[in-house]
């Protein structure tokens, strides 16, 4: 499996994952959603919200590649989150909204990449204004990595409220 091929199954990952977290955390009142349980950004919902946060801020950075790459007008248009624990969205239905969008953002982008693209260095800004060059590949695995952290992050906040996600193995995607 090629590199692009790779980062592909990983949008399909994270969509599929993403489904299944939302559905699962459809299952908590607001109370228990927003109740800080000791996680990095606190509760479930502040995990979900620091996901968009980071895919937002990363998507925005891998817009400005020399490839431009089309599929990022969504993450060009949305402001740019104030933080790393910003809540972009109060409840789980417009975060989830949000989060549908910027997955199909994920998988367009993906099925843009070439091994080409993945060659090249990106020269970016991080939220305190230093600047950086790193590899395009290694960026892009570093994008895919945070998501499946954060995720089980949740995943755990969820299972500590007695809901169960369910299989959670990227085996179990590459296999249905």
């Amino acid at each position: 499996m090629s590199l692009v091929e790779s980062f592909r199954l990983m949008a399909r990952y994270n969509q599929w994952m993403n489904e299944r977290v939302y559905d699962a955390a459809a299952a908590l009142d607001d109370a228990t959603l927003r109740r800080d349980q000791g996680a990095f950004f606190g509760s479930v919902l502040g995990t979900l919200n620091h996901l968009l946060v980071a895919d937002t801020i990363w998507l925005k950075r891998f817009a400005g590649h020399p490839r431009g790459f089309e599929a990022l007008a969504y993450p060009r248009e949305v402001p740019s989150p104030p933080a790393l624990d910003a809540i972009l969205h109060e409840d789980l239905p417009s975060l989830r909204q949000a989060r549908q969008a910027m997955d199909r953002t994920i998988l367009e982008w993906a099925g843009e990449l070439t091994e080409a693209d993945l060659e090249t260095d990106l020269e970016y800004s991080n939220s305190k204004g230093r600047t950086f060059s790193d590899p395009f590949a290694g960026l892009v695995q570093h994008f895919f990595n945070h998501q499946t952290h954060h995720r089980g992050q949740v995943t755990a906040l969820l299972t500590q409220n007695g809901v169960e996600v369910g299989v959670t193995d990227l085996v179990a995607l590459i296999r249905a």
